[in-house]
C-alpha cells in the first residue's frame, strides 16, 4: 500500500512538473519573457516578485489577468504594460494560464 501511494505521488508530481514547464514554454512562446523574467526584474517585474505580491489575495488571478489583458501603468514603476503584453495574438485562455503558472512560483 506504501509504494503504490508513493509511486502516485510521484506520478502527480510529475504532471505538475510537466505543466509547470508547459505554462513557462507558453509565457515564453507568447513573448512575455521579453519584458519578464522568473527571478530578475527586466522591463517588468521578475515573475516571483508578482507571486509574492499576490500571495495572500484571493483575487490575484483576476486582478492579474485583467491587467494583462488590458494593460497597465505605474502598477510596478513608470514603464506602462501594454495590452497583452503588444501581442493580439495570445488568448486570454492563454494569459490565464500563464497568470497561475506566475502564481506558483515561490
Amino acid at each position: 500500500m506504501k509504494k503504490s501511494f508513493k509511486i502516485g505521488l510521484l506520478a502527480a508530481a510529475a504532471m505538475l512538473a510537466g505543466n509547470v514547464t508547459a505554462d513557462e514554454n507558453l509565457a515564453m512562446k507568447s513573448g512575455c519573457l521579453a519584458c519578464h523574467k522568473v527571478d530578475v526584474k527586466l522591463v517588468g517585474p521578475a515573475y516571483k516578485d508578482v507571486a509574492a505580491k499576490f500571495a495572500d489575495n484571493p483575487d490575484a488571478k483576476k486582478i492579474l489577468t485583467d491587467a494583462v489583458i488590458k494593460g497597465s501603468v505605474n502598477a510596478w514603476g513608470p514603464i506602462p504594460m501594454p495590452a497583452k503584453g503588444g501581442r493580439a495574438d495570445v488568448s486570454d485562455e492563454d494569459i490565464g494560464k500563464i497568470v497561475d503558472w506566475i502564481l506558483t512560483l515561490k
